[in-house]
């Protein structure tokens, strides 16, 4: 009876625990599953969210892209005697306060024209010739302590290497002395008065021949600009290698002094400048370049004159210290609008005084269409040339700049 008894709790006790483990076993398996799913549940909420995320930045690309382009598309410029770029904005970068620098500006800049030569022979020549492909680097510090530019040019020059071409302004100035700015490094000495202006405010698409020849051609060295009301000036000591080509051939000295008798008059009777200067140096031998300028503006009319006499000169076309050469340009222009331009240049040009009948001259008539200032002109150049011993011809160039 007792055995009985014993065997029945047995059973019992292990119904009970059997129960239990099945229990538990149930238990176990819904916490497994509701795991998963919960594991599931989140992975799923983190992708959702980035691609949320994903879709929030590209709106906010787009939205900043509309908005660069609807920038660009508004934009206004009304000076025209300095550079200005179509995404200014977007490509400066603005340091935080306790940096020394105040932004730094990437830019590029295009300048192309088409051409078609007509001689009086029936000749007929075309071609593409690119003015200006640079890139640029620009940095300003803050409180005028000092900036500087690192500039690239790929514009292919059969005279010229790939190295020797290559390299544009490459400088360090400041501006800390008031009325004053000091540069030093590899840039474009002021020889006269268009040679040595930017490519990118010229009025045609090509320079007056004084100026593609004694001038514009970047040289190693270092100058003070002064710049007053009444009077600037630009004084300047160089090495009279152009281009990279020599190490040190001889120096240089450059010199060109502004006067400004309507600079306190605020514009009203407009601005008048009466400039002048020299040139001298020694490359294989000496040579001098003399010149002096007259321009004025008033309102939407310009109007300026050039002259210059080389005893010898060291520009862009090469150096040529054994000629005496000289010549002198006119140039008149209207706005007929606050985009468009008109514009007439004479333009005569004596390589050697000591050659007879070998005078070049150039008739100009030119249209400026200013879409956004500099930043996008679109340009056209009637040439009419005359050159001493030869046959006339006549040109045809359409132009366009673009600064990014």
């Amino acid at each position: 009876m007792f055995v009985m008894y014993k065997n029945f709790a047995l059973i019992l006790i292990a119904i009970f625990f059997s129960l239990n483990a099945s229990e538990a076993s149930s238990v176990l398996m819904k916490d497994d599953v509701q795991d998963e799913i919960v594991t599931l549940q989140t992975e799923d909420m983190y992708k959702v969210e980035a691609e949320i995320q994903d879709f929030k930045a590209l709106k906010d690309e787009e939205n900043s892209l509309k908005k660069v382009l609807k920038d660009v598309y508004n934009l206004e410029i009304e000076k025209y005697d300095k550079p200005s770029y179509l995404f200014e904005e977007p490509f400066t970068h603005r340091f935080k306060e306790s940096s020394p620098m105040d932004y730094t500006h990437f830019w590029a800049a295009y300048n192309g024209d088409a051409g078609i030569n007509f001689s009086q022979d029936g000749k007929i020549t075309n071609h593409y010739e690119f003015n200006a492909i640079n890139v640029g680097y620009d940095g300003f510090f803050k409180n005028n302590n000092a900036d500087f530019r690192m500039m690239l040019r790929f514009v292919p020059e059969s005279s010229r290497n790939f190295t020797q071409e290559l390299f544009g302004d490459m400088y360090v100035a400041t501006n800390k002395i008031p009325h004053h700015r000091f540069q030093a490094g590899y840039y474009r000495p002021q020889v006269g008065q268009e040679g040595g202006v930017s490519a990118y405010v010229i009025p045609f698409l090509n320079r007056s021949q004084i100026s593609r020849n004694m001038g514009v051609a970047r040289k190693l060295g270092a100058r003070v600009v002064g710049n007053y009301p009444l009077v600037g000036y630009d004084v300047g000591v160089y090495s009279s290698d152009t281009y990279l080509k020599e190490f040190f051939p001889g120096g240089e000295f450059t010199s060109w002094v502004t006067l400004k008798p309507l600079g306190k008059t605020d514009g009203k009777y407009g601005d008048l400048k009466i400039a002048g200067g020299v040139q001298a140096g020694h490359r294989s031998n000496n040579y001098c370049v003399t010149g002096a300028y007259v321009g004025y503006d008033y309102k939407r009319f310009h109007a300026d004159f050039e002259w210059a006499h080389a005893n010898g000169y060291n520009g862009l076309s090469g150096h040529y210290t054994d000629k005496h050469a000289g010549g002198f340009y006119a140039t008149l222009g209207y706005m007929i609008t606050k985009k468009l331009q008109v514009l007439a240049r004479y333009d005569q040009f004596d390589p050697d005084k000591n050659v007879t009948n070998d005078k070049n001259r150039e008739y100009t008539l030119g249209l400026n269409y200013f879409i956004k200032g500099q930043a996008l002109r679109f340009i056209v150049n009637y040439i009419f040339c005359q050159k001493d011993g030869a046959k006339d011809s006549h040109r045809i160039l359409i132009g366009t700049q673009i600064l990014f």
